[in-house]
């Protein structure tokens, strides 16, 4: 029963991704002991599951039919283990989260290191990127986004205040470079563009006393990347528009200057998000709990 149980849930893993690859990463194993494991199901089961091609993977009508029965079956499981995981002194088990870079560096890594030290029997990992992923397809348990991009049909737990936008720039290149008064009067200077993860460039977005706007800033330089874009403004490569919080100390040491503050106004911060589900994993009510002591404590 625990080796169908397991052979069923590689499946299950493959049949979400489409992708050995990626199912042997969230699970653990080789690609080629994953494959292994589906081959054997589907000879047992004399059906095949997965249609495989070189570049690609995807159910059969059966496979198909029969992950729409296994994932809520799976769930249950994983839920009825969840129960008896609460008579445990301690979680247990493994957590997987997806957040963006920004806000592993400002919010989880002050909590990461204590997490599995009071809780040594947990698993933690921790994927950083940018792009939006649909956390239940991808395996993840939860993930952490600005509000405004949480699914409504989400749990949504606020891990930190409302944030602020901040435009700055160089000492050195604002004594070459007047100040900009309005948005659009940041079409006449370079600015250092932000390429969004999904490939498109970041129109700068303002508002003021109900007047909102976006600006399609042009400029010699392109990052993807927050740090970076904030040592190129040090270094005067241009004017950037990053997190308030990744700018305050070097605004405070007087390496940057700061703009159009007052079309910046908060907006709704980081939130960790999970699927509903009639149990919470101990393991990640765990995390939350650690990370609202966090919030409370920092404000």
């Amino acid at each position: 029963m625990r080796d169908g149980l397991t052979d069923l849930s590689a499946f299950v893993a493959v049949a979400t991704h489409r992708s050995f690859s990626r199912a042997a990463a969230e699970l653990g194993l080789s690609p080629s002991a994953l494959s292994h494991t589906v081959r054997g199901l589907e000879e047992r089961l004399d059906l095949r599951l997965l249609n495989r091609t070189t570049r690609s993977v995807a159910p059969t009508e059966a496979g198909e039919r029969l992950l729409e029965r296994l994932r809520p079956a799976l769930r249950d499981i994983a839920d009825a283990l969840e129960d008896a995981n609460v008579f445990r002194d301690k979680p247990a088990g493994r957590l997987r989260l997806n957040v963006p870079r920004s806000a592993a560096v400002l919010l989880l890594a002050p909590v990461i290191a204590r997490f599995v030290q009071t809780y040594p029997e947990m698993q933690l990992e921790v994927a950083t990127e940018g792009r939006l992923v649909d956390i239940v397809a991808a395996g993840f348990d939860a993930g952490v986004r600005f509000g405004e991009s949480v699914e409504r049909d989400m749990v949504a737990v606020r891990i930190s205040s409302d944030l602020r936008m901040a435009v700055v720039g160089s000492p050195a290149y604002f004594r070459d470079h007047p100040k900009p008064r309005k948005p659009h009067d940041l079409t006449a200077h370079a600015c250092i563009r932000f390429r969004l993860p999904g490939g498109s460039l970041y129109r700068w977005e303002f508002e003021k006393a109900g007047e909102a706007m976006e600006v399609e800033v042009g400029g010699p330089l392109t990052l993807g990347d927050q740090e970076l874009m904030l040592q190129a403004a040090i270094d005067g490569a241009g004017l950037a528009i990053v997190l308030e919080r990744h700018a305050k100390p070097h605004l405070a040491a007087g390496r940057l200057k700061r703009v159009l503050a007052d079309w910046c106004p908060p907006f709704p911060g980081y939130f960790l998000y999970y699927p509903s589900r009639r149990q919470v994993p101990a393991g990640l009510r765990a995390f939350i709990d650690m990370m609202r002591q966090e919030f409370r404590k920092k404000g």
